[in-house]
């Protein structure tokens, strides 16, 4: 109550500062402190980056340490560091705010840093490079995965039964470019990219990543997507998700699977290349079976409608006669279609977009374009189909995330499995934030209030979170046998970071 009284305080502050009456006629610019000397303090010891206590709280609820360590077996003494050890320091410095293994240098000669960790000394950046590359087969990969879905499980099992209604597994591949030329296990890719392709399998509802398997970057899309996604239906089934819904765009259709995965009672929402024959069958079908497709709204206005501001691209590319495409209506038709490799037959979904090529303001021609989903859902209605199939491509902000917020995919180690490693290593960082929002408690007549900061802290890009819920300034203090991090800060997400720090006892 205490901690709470004080976090009220400080809010109280900040607000009587920001929205308190203005004086007319100041002075002076507001920055206008000039009389500033720097210090070195002898006796207050403090962390910029406070919030990493609680990760590591959370961290030791979850187990994840002992996971690691029992499963992942590639040091044959520890002097003095364990496998957990190093897989921690680096998703630790990514949370700190590093975007490099160097940036582990920051922290490993900040000593109050270590006390606030009870540590005495973290493993160097050079160290962890070398962490890396103890990776030679891709079993051992898989075992430090499974380690991950252990403490995963009993973060999920936390949650309330709503939660285990539907599993949404997305997969999409991601091309890693490399300056160097000696990394082992690179190619060229379609685009011509030097470097690795990885596949990114996660789950929708809370933007984790399920599983990272790097490949060669002339590797195509789907290789070995089938697999990862058994992997993670056996994962989210043992966990007890009640459905489970897989999506992907055409690169991912897997026709030989659809069987199997239909008889296992897995829905699928999978794009599908427009082949001529469909395309043909798509002109074929009756007037009557074509609906127009009624896109929702991307966001609800939450104030007064606003006048539309001007639109200065569309004004560019017309007043200089830019050719352009401009969709002018949608509309959406299904039909049954077996393909080749099926002995079942599917729901398959077209939209049919009507596109005027424009040239300035003169109108040249009109163009009918077909976009084809296979699924074996029978209960969605078609617009459903096709509006979850592009939700899917949101699965493109969390690679984007993983690659510019995290930098999982940085790739700075010298062969393919060793920058695979990396990979998984490194965006425990980003799960590990996804895990924080799932340990909030949801409670009493502010339930629906917690759900909703929940969902926002899932959805945070992983820079926002880090500056909101990670470098939070703490004094580092042993006390009564105690290690205390007295924050000296405020923001608004204290009080949401009070109640995870309640929940985990701290």
């Amino acid at each position: 109550m205490i901690i709470r009284e004080k976090v009220e305080e400080r809010k109280r502050s900040i607000d009587r500062r920001l929205n308190g009456p203005i004086e007319q006629g100041f002075a002076q610019p507001m920055f206008s402190a000039s009389n500033i000397h720097y210090e070195l303090s002898d006796r207050t010891r403090a962390i910029c980056c406070g919030g990493i206590g609680l990760v590591h709280r959370l961290v030791q609820e979850i187990g994840l340490a002992e996971a690691i360590d029992e499963r992942v077996h590639l040091l044959k003494i520890h002097l003095p560091y364990h496998e957990s050890d190093h897989v921690l320091n680096m998703a630790y410095n990514a949370l700190c705010g590093g975007r490099c293994l160097e940036d582990i240098e920051l922290r490993r000669n900040d000593e109050t840093f270590l006390d606030a960790l009870g540590t005495q000394r973290i493993p160097d950046p050079t160290t962890e490079g070398d962490f890396c590359r103890r990776f030679t087969s891709a079993s051992q990969i898989r075992q430090l995965e499974e380690a991950i879905n252990e403490a995963r499980l009993k973060v999920w099992a936390k949650q309330p039964r709503k939660f285990f209604e539907q599993a949404i597994i997305d997969m999409d591949g991601h091309l890693v470019g490399t300056n160097g030329e000696c990394k082992k296990g690179m190619d060229i890719a379609y685009n011509g990219t030097w470097g690795y392709h990885p596949l990114i399998v996660s789950l929708a509802n809370t933007k984790e990543v399920l599983s990272i398997v790097n490949r060669s970057g002339n590797r195509p899309s789907h290789e070995g997507a089938a697999g990862e996604c058994d992997r993670g239906i056996v994962l989210c089934r043992r966990a007890g998700f009640r459905r489970i819904l897989l999506r992907g765009d055409a690169d991912f259709s897997q026709t030989k699977h659809l069987d199997r995965w239909d008889t296992d009672a897995v829905t699928f929402h999978f794009g599908y290349d427009a082949a001529p024959n469909l395309k043909a069958i798509a002109d074929n079908l009756p007037k009557s079976r074509w609906k127009k497709l009624k896109r929702p709204p991307r966001y609800e206005v939450q104030t007064r409608k606003r006048k539309r501001p001007r639109n200065v691209k569309k004004k560019i590319v017309r007043d200089r006669e830019f050719d352009v495409l401009n969709l002018k209506s949608e509309e959406v038709a299904e039909f049954e279609y077996r393909p080749t490799e099926c002995k079942k037959t599917y729901r398959m979904v077209v939209v049919r977009k009507n596109i005027s090529h424009e040239k300035g303001e003169q109108r040249l021609f009109d163009e009918i374009r077909y976009f084809f989903y296979i699924t074996n859902d029978r209960d969605s209605t078609p617009a459903e189909v096709v509006f979850s199939c592009n939700d899917r491509c949101d699965q493109e902000n969390l690679i984007e995330q993983l690659k510019n917020g995290v930098r999982a995919m940085s790739a700075p180690v010298d062969n393919l499995l060793s920058n695979w490693a990396y990979m998984v290593m490194t965006s425990l960082a980003w799960n590990l934030k996804a895990w924080w929002a799932l340990w909030l408690p949801e409670k009493g007549r502010a339930a629906k209030r917690h759900r909703k900061e929940k969902q926002e802290i899932l959805k945070m890009e992983f820079r926002t979170f880090v500056n909101y819920m990670m470098k939070i300034p703490c004094q580092i203090i042993r006390t009564g046998g105690r290690l205390v991090y007295r924050l000296l800060g405020w923001n608004r997400w204290l009080e949401v970071f009070r109640r995870l720090a309640v929940e985990l006892h701290c």
